[in-house]
């Protein structure tokens, strides 16, 4: 393809801020400490803190972390839907315990099966997806919007999960090039999944180049590429830098309540580290 013609999508982190409306369904690449979209996150809190927007937000993530903690503690965050929300062996995601054990954020029941059953659901064009998971289980109690279905066939009864989408998902990845394409390494988590049931997809990638000698997201479904070196710490980045361990002993050992959360988001924005 003549690069007369290919889309150059580079834009600044601040404009990638921009794409995310109040109220709407944001979705988190990596997993747990790895690979998470910290630049990102970061300029995402600064835009809020500065303009009052997004606001109201669905955070949708297979694993959520600190990246997720720190959007909940900077009150951006109205609905979390994960399977998990924690920080591994560092321990509790701080932020998001102290607010849902006060009941002041929406917390939707999900597990590994209700986020997988529904990303296939919108994967195939479909409003839910059969399975036997749940049954037996106390879990549609949590859930009234999953519903039971027969099978035509066989009149078995069947858990049905609607379908997930999101509004704009972000995905950090080890390097891009201008049209969209992108490399995210071995560990891809359900990034690919998530670029295909989003309106939007947001790339900030650790270095940009001319071209790439392999792709695991392809350029027609992403939306905008950010330059951000280093923009996943302190979570890893395999193989380029590894997990920031006494940055995380630092979150966890300052933070338990707004108050305290407050003085370390503050220093936080301000150190760009």
């Amino acid at each position: 393809m003549s690069k007369s013609i290919i889309k150059d999508k580079i834009i600044t982190i601040e404009d990638a801020a921009a794409f995310i409306a109040s109220g709407s369904t944001l979705a988190l690449g990596g997993l747990t400490l790895y690979r998470r979209p910290m630049a990102f996150v970061r300029a995402l809190i600064k835009r809020f803190r500065e303009t009052g927007k997004p606001g109201e937000l669905t955070l949708l993530n297979f694993t959520a972390g600190l990246e997720s903690d720190l959007l909940v503690g900077a009150g951006l965050i109205k609905r979390v839907r994960t399977c998990y929300f924690g920080l591994e062996i560092f321990g509790l995601a701080p932020m998001f315990t102290y607010y849902a054990n006060r009941g002041e954020i929406e917390i939707v029941e999900e597990t590994e099966a209700s986020l997988a059953y529904g990303i296939r659901a919108q994967l195939a064009g479909v409003g839910f997806m059969p399975s036997r998971a749940w049954l037996g289980t106390d879990l549609p109690r949590l859930r009234p919007d999953v519903r039971t279905v027969s099978d035509p066939y066989s009149g078995e009864e069947l858990i049905a999960f609607p379908a997930i989408r999101a509004d704009v998902a972000v995905l950090h990845a080890l390097s891009a090039d201008p049209e969209g394409n992108a490399v995210i390494g071995a560990n891809k988590a359900i990034d690919e999944e998530l670029c295909l049931v989003s309106d939007k997809v947001i790339i900030t990638a650790e270095v940009i180049l001319p071209e790439l000698n392999k792709v695991d997201i392809a350029a027609p479904v992403v939306s905008a590429v950010v330059s951000a070196s280093r923009g996943a710490q302190p979570s890893s980045c395999h193989p380029l830098y590894p997990l920031d361990g006494a940055a995380l002993l630092d979150y966890t050992a300052q933070v338990s309540d707004p108050a305290s959360f407050e003085t370390y988001i503050a220093r936080w924005l301000s150190s760009g580290a």
